[in-house]
């Protein structure tokens, strides 16, 4: 999320070599970064966070219940706590964290506004409760899980333990409450729509393609769809 006078980095799971790597290559100068938000502790989210904090002498934006939850270096960065469910700004973007229903200490979502757009990131999160599409609403773009397709999560490798872990209202979104979000709840406002945070294992970008597109046409709606890959940097979204 950026403006001419504010650039935010949500979450930090990559090395810093490959987070650096993917945003010169969108054309963004890491240097340029005002913050990093986390959304949670789990490893995929913060692996990168105190190197690339400590090279770029950058605050992080977290809440106050997850920064005990991770073990910082004898030299952390500088932490902005705050409550979840609570707005700040950063810049000239004004910030709305909300709870997420995920196996975390205490998992957030954020949306973002900035010169009359909206932004929202909805990722790792088991289902989605009223309270969430709420917030969701009136997002012109949305980042969205789909993470799993039931039945390839079903057979595939994981074990059972975790199948489930994946699977509960502590888990991730699968393909299909995904879709039935764009069928149902999808505002006609969002004229971007990402679904990320695809499993390698779990799931296929064509599936998860297949089915979002179904459901757009099922409302007539002209929302461009894009899906993540994780293994590559998304274009840059200009509003």
């Amino acid at each position: 999320m950026a403006t001419e006078r504010t650039r935010l980095l949500i979450d930090a799971g990559l090395s810093r070599k490959e987070t650096f790597e993917r945003l010169r290559a969108s054309g963004h100068d890491p240097e340029s970064l005002t913050a990093i938000l986390i959304t949670h502790e789990h490893s995929d989210h913060i692996s990168g966070l105190q190197v690339i904090a400590r090279k770029l002498r950058i605050p992080v934006y977290i809440s106050r219940l997850t920064a005990p939850a991770i073990q910082w270096d004898e030299n952390p960065p500088h932490l902005e706590l705050f409550q979840a469910g609570t707005s700040f700004t950063i810049g000239d973007i004004d910030v709305l964290s909300f709870t997420i229903p995920h196996d975390a200490v205490d998992p957030v979502g954020f949306s973002f506004r900035a010169e009359g757009i909206k932004i929202s990131i909805a990722t790792d999160l088991g289902y989605l409760p009223d309270s969430i599409r709420y917030h969701l609403r009136g997002s012109d773009l949305l980042l969205l899980e789909s993470n799993h397709d039931v039945e390839m999560l079903k057979v595939g490798p994981y074990p059972w333990a975790v199948k489930q872990r994946v699977m509960g209202r502590n888990g991730h979104l699968s393909n299909d409450v995904a879709c039935s979000f764009i069928r149902d709840d999808l505002d006609t406002r969002t004229s971007t729509l990402i679904l990320g945070h695809i499993s390698e294992s779990n799931n296929h970008p064509e599936i998860v393609r297949l089915c979002a597109s179904q459901a757009l046409q099922g409302r007539a709606l002209f929302t461009r769809l894009v899906i993540a890959n994780p293994k590559q940097a998304t274009e840059t979204f200009t509003y």
